[in-house]
């Protein structure tokens, strides 16, 4: 029986791990089938994290943080976590090939991705023009053209965002109605930086080199095509919260979870079921940014020593 068993080995992870041991807590297992450090490993540059001057890929990024998290004791178990059961007060951890650990505590912290469109250009250019990180990115397009591809508040949302920095922002639509909210869209078509293109659908992210150079759409309806001149292109058709492990047997879910599958977690990060905890990208509202989940990771983990705490 181990006190706190993490699934997830990112940002909320880690830091989970490193404050629920260097809080003196005892049998602590990171559960991550890889390497830890999370999706941010694939970044090509980091230069917004609080503390770091110096620009950063992601994989130079998160190097230290593991032997930071690990110095207390933390121990790592390369294992595929398929399941999350709970009977009484414990929780049971299934692994692949039938392997089970028992967990007084848990705290998911597995993440998710952002849905891609799947045109021609977009795998070999993702980093590389292409994001899914208006906050991320947005500055490195300061004073030019960028193109939004999306419907729904995500997009409408960043697309406002953009237009801080931007010269002019493409909002691209295959339909020619929102999905966003009214008010949203309302903000979005008085911002004279904002130019919506519907119902149109991109088919290919064109681009050297040197990264993206542009993006060809075509109109739903009649078929034509143009292409944009922009060095950035932008998606936000979806995103994917890792929440599999969650589902029982009967197809219910551990914990209360949004229509999109997200946890839902308080100020706390506790779910509604006692002992268990949720933290970063999988979490409603997320910000999805580094900073952000690693303050839930702390947050998680100091809520699981006061569990725990209360189990005396």
């Amino acid at each position: 029986m181990i006190n706190i068993a993490i699934i997830g080995g990112g940002p909320a992870g880690l830091s989970a791990g490193l404050y629920a041991t260097r809080g003196g807590i005892k049998d602590v297992v990171l559960f991550e089938k890889g390497m830890p450090g999370g999706q941010i490993t694939g970044s090509s540059e980091i230069e917004n994290y609080p503390g770091i001057k110096e620009i950063k890929s992601g994989l130079d990024f998160m190097e230290p943080w593991q032997e930071q998290c690990f110095r207390f004791g933390l121990k790592h178990e390369m294992a595929i976590v398929n399941q999350i059961t709970k009977n009484g007060a414990h929780f049971t951890i299934h692994h692949d090939g039938g392997k089970t650990t028992e967990a007084k505590s848990v705290i998911l912290a597995t993440g998710g991705s952002p849905k891609r469109t799947g045109i021609a250009g977009e795998s070999e250019l993702w980093g590389k023009g292409v994001s899914t990180c208006a906050t991320c990115d947005g500055f490195f397009y300061k004073g030019k053209e960028v193109a939004v591809i999306g419907g729904g508040d995500t997009a409408v949302e960043e697309a406002i965002y953009l237009t801080k920095m931007c010269s002019k922002v493409y909002l691209i639509h295959r339909r020619d109605t929102f999905r966003a909210a009214p008010i949203t869209l309302e903000h979005a078509k008085s911002n004279d930086k904002i130019e919506f293109l519907t119902p149109f659908s991109p088919i290919e992210v064109k681009g050297d080199q040197s990264g993206v150079t542009g993006l060809v759409i075509e109109h739903s309806q009649t078929k034509q095509r143009q292409e944009l001149s922009v060095p950035g292109v932008f998606i936000f058709v979806g995103y994917d919260v890792n929440t599999q492990v969650l589902r029982q047997d009967d197809g219910s879910m551990l914990c209360a979870c949004d229509e999109y599958n997200s946890v839902i977690v308080d100020l706390s990060m506790k779910t509604n079921v006692p002992g268990l905890f949720a933290a970063g990208d999988i979490r409603i509202n997320a910000p999805k940014q580094v900073v952000c989940a690693a303050g839930d990771g702390a947050a998680a983990a100091l809520q699981a020593i006061a569990y725990l705490d209360s189990l005396h």
